[in-house]
């Protein structure tokens, strides 16, 4: 036979494991400040626009 388990503590850690989790997410999406936000943000569309400005274009559709 087994351990016995409290099913009640079981269910109240995974939760616990869980609401960790789901803070630790909030922490970094919402505590990055505003500028520092705005600053990555158009530091991703101008490397996605360099990225694209490179691309060699394939026209063998023809």
């Amino acid at each position: 036979m087994g351990d016995v388990v409290n099913l009640n503590r079981a269910r109240k850690a995974r939760a616990k494991t869980q609401a960790e989790k789901t803070a630790a997410n909030n922490r970094v999406k919402h505590g990055t400040p505003k500028h520092l936000r705005q600053k990555g943000d158009a530091e991703r569309k101008r490397t996605e626009a360099e990225i694209d400005g490179k691309r060699l274009d394939d026209d063998t559709n023809d």
